[in-house]
């Protein structure tokens, strides 16, 4: 893929850029180096310090880096601000929170005095996705810098431009130069960085098969990694629950980043004792939504990031109606519109054994299932080979502990949508991934957990 600027709602293509050659990412390497024998000795305080400012400028420019990821990407600007401000949120978090997270912790022993220490490893690669820009760049960025690792930032090719602000930002916040570089580099170069024996680890965020490519390359230098990957999250309506709340908090949980999310609510599992009411809140509640220019304030549903995006889930959707599913609503392009839009869609009636059904739905498309009960359920709900997040809504006890005990996933949430937050860890099992990023465990992840011994 061209490195390049296109507007997804659009077509029209804004900017493109030459990917660095061997050379120009050698001269990167050698200055993350560099500056890493200096930041690692830098004292917490003036990190701490930098960080704030970092996150004094997103929220000084937010409106400008929110239309800059709409323009790149496409996600509604409403939400793109929404974002800049929570990666505010996550500098603020680890420039407050590192000195503890850091902090030697004493070990009774046979020893004089033994303790576990925390110490950088180095240069950490990150290769991050297009969906959300920013926020997942900086949910990486805020604990490694913090622990004073440097990093390199391979991001996505449909959004260069928001790649090199990052950038700037570090730099403007007072960050020596080299601790934060974005390299425009395609996927192809990636590999070669890795094997690059200044690099000490590395973490991705996106697809099932980037994350098996990275994890191999970075298995070949035994380098560690971080994978954060594919997701087709259950959401599980019992009787017991609040009917408008859950079909309200489904339509968010769906249309998250135009559907274009790993942790966007996709299978909605709805016990048959209320599935008549809850699927006709879904149907008029997704009617409404308005689809369109992603930079009007007032839009709710905005293009797809890419062409193959667009075509990858109308295909889909067709697969769902030859296995017999039924579309209730949308499942097709607007015809009137030109750039990448989709119509919100919902599709029921799918074989729970068709292939299709074990598939991720990177799209504003709502798969909906009808079980007899709780088992049911939570068994439909690990009939996936992923594990990122899954949703339950139901008041009643029971029912809320077997699903917390019983559904395989990296994070359970009860009556509330699937959603990351700078202080509870995030990641997932199985396809998912492996790792955790953010909360303590999050800056744990690119350390040396050092085991000190004295007599």
């Amino acid at each position: 893929m061209a490195i390049a600027t296109i507007n997804p709602a659009t077509g029209e293509t804004i900017e493109t850029f030459t990917a660095l050659s061997e050379a120009e990412i050698a001269t990167k390497l050698e200055l993350a180096q560099q500056a890493f024998e200096q930041y690692r000795r830098v004292p917490m305080q003036q990190k701490s310090q930098w960080m704030n400012a970092a996150a004094k400028i997103l929220e000084r420019d937010k409106e400008k880096f929110g239309k800059l990821m709409t323009l790149e990407m496409g996600k509604t600007v409403k939400s793109a601000i929404a974002e800049v401000e929570k990666c505010a949120l996550v500098c603020r978090y680890y420039a407050e929170r590192a000195a503890e997270f850091l902090a030697d912790v004493s070990v009774g022993t046979d020893a004089s005095h033994s303790f576990v220490r925390y110490q950088p490893l180095g240069i950490i690669l990150a290769v991050m996705p297009w969906n959300f820009p920013f926020w997942q760049v900086f949910r990486f960025a805020a604990p490694a810098l913090m622990a004073g690792n440097v990093g390199l930032l391979k991001h996505a090719s449909n959004v260069p431009q928001c790649a090199l602000a990052i950038e700037e930002i570090f730099e403007e916040a007072g960050f020596p130069t080299g601790v934060f570089q974005t390299l425009l580099v395609g996927s192809q170069q990636v590999a070669a960085i890795i094997a690059d024996p200044r690099v000490k680890a590395a973490t991705l965020t996106g697809s099932e098969p980037a994350g098996a490519s990275l994890a191999a390359a970075a298995g070949k230098q035994i380098k560690k990694t971080v994978l954060e990957l594919g997701g087709s999250d259950p959401f599980i309506v019992m009787p017991s629950a609040d009917i408008e709340a859950a079909a309200s908090t489904a339509v968010t949980a769906r249309m998250l980043c135009n559907g274009q999310s790993c942790i966007a609510a996709k299978r909605f599992i709805v016990t048959e004792a209320i599935a008549e009411q809850f699927e006709k809140l879904l149907v008029a509640k997704f009617a409404a939504l308005k689809v369109g220019d992603p930079m009007l304030p007032d839009t709710d549903v905005g293009p797809l990031a890419t062409p193959s995006m667009l075509e990858d889930i109308d295909h889909q959707v067709q697969e769902c109606v030859k296995v017999g599913a039924k579309v209730l609503i949308g499942g097709q392009p607007p015809a009137e519109r030109a750039g990448n839009f989709y119509l919100p869609t919902i599709v029921s009636q799918i074989p729970v054994d068709a292939a299709i059904a074990q598939e991720e739905f990177f799209g504003p498309v709502a798969l909906l299932f009808r079980v007899a009960d709780l088992d049911a359920a939570i068994q439909l709900a690990n009939a996936t080979p992923f594990g990122l997040g899954a949703s339950i809504w139901t008041q009643d006890a029971t029912e809320r502990d077997r699903a917390i005990a019983e559904i395989e996933a990296g994070s359970v949430f009860v009556n509330g949508m699937v959603k990351s937050d700078p202080r509870l860890p995030f990641g997932g099992i199985k396809h998912s991934g492996y790792g955790r990023e953010l909360s303590i465990q999050g800056i744990h992840e690119f350390v040396n957990v050092k085991t000190v011994w004295i007599k």
